[in-house]
């Protein structure tokens, strides 16, 4: 085992950590482990065995002395409380200049506090929002840092080495100062909500009044997914489709329970934006179905004493209402965007971020969950325009909204007509 110094520590060794140690190995970087739980450390420098550049340790004292410095310590903690717990734990042991990244998703308010506090201490501290997930982490994700610009060029070069690559160019820069990192990756995270209702609704709309059979909807979801609507949400929507339930002869989306949890991360832009203020009626809806849906037992309890529903008409053009869904889904993507990287600007001028809305969208190209090729068209519009205040005034996507505006009026009076309920799309074609 080498005794030199590292190049970086890893607070918190559990899938996430561990996955991005071990991408960070991969491209040449030493890291220094640390976990209470002895047995993750063992088991990342076990699967690191190829190149040699991990080590872990389960006490402090003995983590911390392995680092170089001045030091760059990582933490992939749960975020709230957690985050303090550690920063007390190693703050002991730290010097002035050391630097800690929190790379969990934190509260950018909470971030923003952190930041202050250890500044008075000559310590950097950063907001650092990662979005892909465990493959993410491991392969490439979408990195999100903001804070002191002198302390993100310490880390700068690693990150981009990390991080997805689009047409060879690293989905990563530097965010804004302060908190911006964090409020980032919140709003990607508001985006993300809002279009994975609406991808909902269309599901609902094709089974329903559509009678698509689950094959039926992978086909034209796979179709979609080779157009416009290219993206990592249209692609794994088409893949579940396909999947067989490993515990019954059915599909595993049947097996499913139609309630969905939040995190946090979505009501946190919801409150925000009202803050601020922003409006994102898209996101604010999304947000409200997932609480709505939570409430299972009382739904069931209303659909006995409200009666019935009217029973939906099948659709006998399914052609039609194929073409007619996906312009409108195109539609609203557009402005699901729009109204993220609008409450960005706003943000980024009430907090003094300095976020540059091209770079977000450039960034959120490859690697996070909302990736999408619409991305690429975005990030043009906001470098063709510096000074665009929303992206639905931009020239570029004129047509695609006027055509789309008519589709989502269709769209929705079908829905309505057949009670499918269809709340995003609805809050979309307001907006």
């Amino acid at each position: 085992m080498s005794t030199s110094k590292k190049d970086f520590g890893m607070i918190g060794l559990g899938t996430m950590g561990s996955n991005l140690v071990l991408n960070m190995s991969d491209h040449g970087y030493t890291v220094a482990g640390y976990d209470k739980d002895d047995s993750k450390g063992k088991k990342l420098v076990k699967e690191d065995q190829a190149n040699g550049n991990v080590t872990s340790f389960n006490k402090v004292e003995d983590f911390i002395s392995a680092l170089s410095t001045p030091r760059n310590i990582l933490l992939l903690v749960p975020a709230g409380p957690i985050v303090d717990a550690v920063i007390s734990e190693i703050k002991a042991f730290l010097s002035e200049g050391d630097l800690i990244v929190d790379c969990g998703n934190s509260h950018f308010t909470d971030t923003q506090a952190r930041v202050d506090a250890l500044a008075k201490e000559n310590i950097h501290f950063m907001g650092v929002g990662i979005s892909g997930g465990e493959l993410g982490a491991r392969l490439g994700p979408s990195i999100m840092p903001g804070g002191n610009k002198e302390a993100f060029h310490r880390l700068e070069n690693m990150l981009k080495d990390v991080s997805a690559k689009v047409d060879g160019e690293p989905c990563t820069a530097y965010m804004g100062s302060g908190a911006a990192g964090h409020y980032v990756k919140m709003v990607h995270n508001g985006i993300e909500y809002a279009l994975m209702q609406l991808i909902a609704e269309s599901y609902h709309i094709l089974k329903v009044h559509g009678g698509f059979t689950n094959s039926e909807m992978h086909e034209t979801f796979t179709n979609w997914n080779t157009g416009r609507l290219n993206g990592y949400l249209i692609e794994i929507t088409a893949a579940i489709l396909s999947q067989k339930d490993d515990r019954t002869d059915g599909m595993l989306l049947d097996m499913i329970a139609d309630r969905a949890k939040s995190k946090g991360t979505g009501v946190w832009t919801s409150t925000d934006a009202m803050s601020l203020p922003a409006p994102i009626p898209s996101i604010d809806g999304a947000v409200t179905q997932r609480t709505l849906s939570g409430l299972q037992q009382e739904r069931w309890i209303a659909a006995e004493y409200i009666g019935k529903r009217t029973e939906p008409t099948i659709c006998t053009d399914k052609e039609t209402l194929v073409t007619e869904l996906e312009s409108a889904l195109y539609a609203a993507y557009l402005i699901v965007y729009a109204q993220g990287l609008s409450m960005l600007q706003v943000a980024s001028k009430v907090y003094d971020y300095g976020i540059d809305i091209a770079t977000v969208a450039s960034i959120w190209r490859g690697g996070c969950i909302i990736r999408a090729s619409l991305l690429v068209e975005i990030t043009k519009a906001y470098n063709d325009n510096p000074d665009l205040s929303n992206l639905l005034l931009a020239p570029a996507f004129a047509e695609a909204i006027k055509t789309g505006e008519q589709s989502m009026r269709k769209i929705n009076s079908r829905a309505i007509e057949q009670s499918i309920p269809v709340p995003v799309f609805c809050n979309t074609l307001n907006y």
